[in-house]
């Protein structure tokens, strides 16, 4: 049996004395969505981090397309093709929001002619950026600097995108529209991703297996729409 396009064995990761996560385990297939859901503090963000190489692992490893990655720092990790979405959007507020895009390329270094691509591929995506491409990101509602935040990290042309919870704050219909667009990156553009949600219910709903956190571990995993079903996921996280 060959191994999953992204794994990460028994991964703990403590802050001073601190544990975070302790032997984390989860894994994906290539152009699979999975999420993480549980509540905050449950270690979700945590594991993004240990992923993307902002937080050192004091135990455990963690692989993607046959290389070991939690031995890289994070630049190397962004060059292997994994791009995060941070909570919180993290724009750039004082630049506009074509060189908030423009930021995402960086890695690249390629003519004016394919970066134009990439953005009429991310206007296709999200029109309304096209409209606002000389504005200030920071004048922009919270839901079209969420939109910011995805496109910036698609402009790195990622093979395997990590969002971090990319509902939160937003209104109802448009944490419809980010989940629709998740959907899309992924079956049209054929971008595995990573979803940490708080949003159990969209999470569950777009993903093809989820995984509970609970107090920095896994608690609970399978089949998003097995879980959907499960009491005690309907009790805890669901609002049943």
């Amino acid at each position: 049996m060959s191994a999953p396009y992204f794994s990460a064995d028994r991964v703990s990761v403590r802050y001073d004395r601190v544990r975070a996560i302790e032997d984390v385990s989860l894994h994906l297939d290539e152009g699979e969505i999975i999420a993480l859901i549980g509540a905050n503090g449950a270690g979700k963000t945590t594991t993004l981090r240990a992923i993307t190489g902002l937080a050192r692992l004091s135990t455990g490893e963690i692989n993607f397309d046959g290389r070991r990655l939690d031995t890289l720092g994070a630049d190397a990790v962004v060059a292997m093709g994994l791009s995060m979405v941070p909570e919180g959007r993290r724009v750039f507020p004082y630049m506009s929001v074509r060189d908030n895009l423009l930021m995402g390329a960086f890695r690249h270094n390629e003519k004016r002619a394919a970066a134009s691509g990439d953005l009429a591929r991310i206007f296709n995506l999200f029109p309304r950026l096209e409209e606002r491409l000389g504005q200030q990101a920071g004048t922009l509602s919270g839901g079209e600097q969420q939109m910011v935040a995805i496109a910036r990290a698609l402009m790195s042309r990622p093979r395997l995108l990590l969002l971090d919870e990319p509902s939160l704050g937003l209104a109802p219909m448009l944490v419809q529209e980010i989940a629709r667009t998740v959907v899309r990156i992924n079956r049209e553009d054929g971008v595995s991703v990573i979803l940490v949600e708080q949003n159990s219910r969209m999470a569950l709903a777009v993903s093809a297996r989820a995984y509970v956190l609970e107090t920095g571990g896994v608690a609970l995993s399978g089949r998003s729409q097995d879980l959907a079903k499960d009491e005690r996921i309907v009790r805890l996280y669901l609002g049943g």
